[in-house]
């Protein structure tokens, strides 16, 4: 028994009147997508943990702006000799939205959960690592993994760890009731999700937000319109590309260049008819040129990348010579595989600028070496649907921004369809490996193995470009994961 604690709109003239931003108690943060649902312990759209993640719930642990790691729910924790077993001690006197108390049950309901036979949880693998799961007592929790994870602290505070109660966990999805600083208010589809101030959150009187409002956004000129219009805020992943110098000229918004962990990739379903013969792949490679990529579908901002790894990552190899922009070896190599006269293959496009403005970019470069497109732009749960889920795909076009995510290779039946033992055998040996530079070098031949298949396109890292009104602080620089701390900001 549980205890109740009771671009083209720069020429509009601007005339915003700003009486949200007087206030100085209420920020609105512009999105393109809106989330399918509220749960990030379900879904696996980034979407959601933008919304949820250190707002309306929290984790164990809490991933800090530069990337590193503190508490959250749980205030310290120590670790055996083999880093096998690990103990947290956990806050007390927290209770979750509701006004039930949290405590260490609640942890491991959640982590069971994630790892059970009927989990949708996207990182399932990490929580069937944990060969068992203690409630010691109300505030200290007992976690044995069946191997290493040199991650684990880290993994602990993405969106996929977040900690649900087991009362209001199936109804998450529409209805969130969490530990975190800010209370779910009111979602309008099509328009926007509200939170409020949590008062019983144990920091509450830290809080100089008292209601966040993210409001869906998917048209580009709207975005520019709306901040124009003093409608938004924030755009945290920025606006159009192309309207950021003008923005950096206005007087009243400030723009903050970061980085994230979105790698943008030209995904190939890799048992479809054509794309199952490597050389199709490595064609693909060969006809795109990155560099006018970034600079005709991002504006010049982004980084080439050659695999599935962040740049800023100690561990990351520059692989972007293996595939040199090469019309004539691409042409070959569809010659070689019997396609001397071309072929077709179907690109489906969601609905983000990078993706969208990017497949028509990359449409005219494999034309010219006789690969045609028929392009199809898909609305995101569509999206999710046929392409992520049903694998009823040959091209695609996102960038998968979850941190040091390159594992994602090794799992059975992903959107790729991709299998490779001697990958999945790298890889294990990474997952493990607890000394820094031998598991860089784990890490250095994973990149290379998927480069060397040819898995994906790899096409640039997305760059983090955000656009606030002046006097907004606490918006965080660059993405190690996607989130909108709101606790963390305030108006100056």
């Amino acid at each position: 028994m549980r205890k109740i604690i009771a671009t083209t709109v720069f020429a509009v003239a601007f005339t915003a009147s700003f009486a949200a931003y007087a206030a100085k108690d209420s920020v609105t943060i512009g999105m393109r997508l809106e989330p399918p649902g509220l749960d990030p312990t379900t879904g696996a759209a980034a979407a959601i943990s933008q919304i949820t993640l250190y707002n309306l719930f929290e984790g164990l642990t809490k991933i800090t702006p530069d990337g590193g790691v503190g508490p959250g729910l749980a205030t310290s924790w120590t670790a055996s000799d083999d880093f096998k077993t690990w103990t947290f001690k956990l806050v007390e006197g927290t209770t979750f939205h509701d006004g039930s108390v949290f405590d260490a049950g609640d942890v491991k309901f959640t982590f069971e959960r994630n790892a059970g036979k009927d989990s949708k949880n996207k990182r399932k693998d990490r929580f069937a690592n944990m060969a068992s799961i203690e409630a010691v007592d109300a505030s200290t929790l007992k976690i044995e993994l069946k191997n290493t994870n040199p991650d684990f602290l880290f993994n602990l505070g993405e969106s996929t760890a977040v900690i649900v109660a087991p009362e209001t966990a199936a109804t998450n999805k529409t209805n969130p009731i969490g530990t975190g600083p800010y209370k779910f208010s009111k979602w309008t589809k099509g328009d926007s999700v509200e939170l409020v101030k949590y008062d019983a959150w144990r920091n509450a009187s830290a809080l100089k937000i008292n209601k966040v409002t993210f409001r869906f956004v998917s048209d580009s000129a709207a975005q520019v319109a709306a901040m124009l219009a003093g409608d938004l805020d924030l755009l945290p992943i920025g606006p159009p590309r192309e309207s950021v110098p003008q923005f950096e000229a206005h007087a009243d918004f400030q723009v903050q260049e970061g980085n994230t962990n979105g790698e943008t990739i030209l995904a190939m379903n890799n048992t479809s008819k054509y794309l199952s013969d490597i050389r199709v792949r490595r064609a693909v490679q060969h006809a795109i040129n990155r560099q006018e990529l970034i600079d005709a579908a991002e504006f010049g901002y982004g980084t080439p990348i050659g695999s599935h790894f962040a740049p800023h990552h100690p561990a990351y190899v520059d692989l972007t010579g293996v595939y040199p922009y090469d019309p004539a070896k691409a042409k070959a190599l569809l010659a070689e595989a019997g396609y001397k006269d071309g072929l077709t293959l179907t690109l489906k496009l969601p609905p983000p600028a990078y993706a969208r403005r990017g497949g028509e970019v990359i449409a005219a470069m494999l034309e010219e070496v006789g690969i045609k497109t028929e392009i199809e732009n898909v609305e995101w749960a569509q999206w999710l649907d046929v392409v992520y889920k049903k694998r009823n795909y040959d091209l695609s076009i996102v960038s998968h921004v979850e941190p040091m995510d390159i594992g994602i290779y090794a799992r059975d039946s992903y959107y790729y369809n991709y299998k490779s033992p001697e990958f999945n055998a790298i890889y294990a040996k990474a997952a493990k490996e607890l000394d820094v530079a031998k598991r860089a070098e784990y890490l250095a031949q994973a990149q290379r193995k998927l480069t060397e298949d040819a898995v994906n396109g790899y096409l640039f890292q997305l760059a983090k470009t955000a656009v606030f009104r002046k006097g907004l602080t606490g918006v965080w620089k660059d993405s190690h994961i996607f989130v909108n701390d709101v606790s963390a900001m305030s108006w100056q």
